[in-house]
């Protein structure tokens, strides 16, 4: 979905139809991981604005997205199959099934500003083949720490590659807060020291978070260059299902908060018939999506030793040969 500046009533309803698919899922991944179907999962509730807005405003046609593991909602925006997607949850496939080439998001990443690297390689490619498309690369506030994604900012300000860095400041980097980690208290403000945009934007307000995109996005690929976006947010449930947020932060903060929940948010500007409607949508999506997760077979054993190397070392093989004899015994 791309709009121009400014959308009208049917966008914000397809905007508040996809959050809520995504609050949906992601809350029914939680009961997976739970029932232990999952070995683990990272919740995305609380940041559903930040992503399906931003990703909203992708061209699928020439743009291509960089996640971390938690961009459930810009998975649901851009059309991925959700059951393909979740697999990768599964932890038992060589990444995920979903066609990254197709669908224009990367395969998972939980290297810790691994995204961000990978997107403006991607970017500088797109500039050398002049494809005209723009990468969007996501990480978090803690992230912004890494010196992986500072080198990558600085590489895209100096080759002005066409590229949006998206920065889920959620307020946490898993129990630190960001006021201890992110010195000057601002991801956006580092844009300046690269020489690119930087703009801070309300992440829980899906328009603002679509609009601030869009216009990046559009900027990156007519040669204006790189920018930073931070979209203020805040991860309501823990950073992964193995966390106690309880122990670091306080019941206050996350009643506060919970206050500016973007999908209660958004639903107070649509008809309750319009609301009902996408609540039936979004249960009914989340049950298929679990289901269908669940009935996926396994894949062949065998296939733990393939597309590990281009080419299998000699270590690899010898793992291998252990294996097929621990299966003929």
């Amino acid at each position: 979905m791309r709009t121009l500046l400014g959308m009208d009533d049917a966008d914000l309803r397809e905007l508040f139809r996809l959050m809520l698919v995504a609050r949906r899922l992601d809350e029914e991944a939680t009961a997976l991981q739970r029932q232990g179907v999952l070995p683990a999962y990272a919740p995305a509730r609380g940041q559903e604005a930040a992503q399906v807005g931003s990703a909203a405003a992708l061209d699928l046609t020439r743009d291509f997205a960089f996640p971390t593991y938690r961009e459930l909602g810009a998975a649901v925006a851009m059309g991925v199959d959700l059951v393909a997607y979740m697999a990768t949850h599964l932890n038992i496939w060589h990444g995920g099934l979903y066609d990254a080439s197709a669908t224009r998001l990367a395969p998972f990443n939980a290297v810790v500003g691994g995204p961000v690297t990978h997107a403006v390689g991607w970017a500088m490619g797109a500039q050398l083949d002049d494809t005209g498309g723009a990468a969007l690369a996501y990480f978090g506030d803690g992230a912004s720490s890494q010196g992986d994604v500072h080198e990558a900012m600085n590489f895209a300000g100096v080759y002005r590659l066409p590229v949006v860095f998206f920065c889920q400041s959620n307020g946490w980097a898993i129990s630190m807060p960001t006021t201890e980690q992110v010195a000057g208290g601002s991801v956006a403000d580092r844009a300046a020291g690269y020489g690119i945009e930087g703009v801070r934007v309300d992440g829980n307000d899906v328009a603002a978070v679509h609009e601030a995109t869009l216009a990046a996005l559009e900027r990156a690929r007519t040669g204006g260059g790189p920018a930073v976006i931070e979209a203020m947010t805040y991860r309501m449930g823990p950073h992964s299902t193995s966390d106690d947020p309880g122990r670091y932060r306080s019941a206050a903060e996350e009643s506060s908060w919970a206050e500016a929940d973007p999908i209660a948010r958004a639903a107070r500007s649509l008809a309750a018939e319009d609301v009902s409607a996408a609540e039936e949508h979004a249960v009914a999506v989340a049950r298929e999506t679990a289901e269908k997760l669940r009935g996926l077979p396994a894949p062949p054993a065998a296939e733990l030793f393939t597309f590990v190397y281009r080419e299998p070392t000699t270590a690899l093989l010898e793992q291998q040969r252990a294996w097929k004899e621990s299966q003929d015994a």
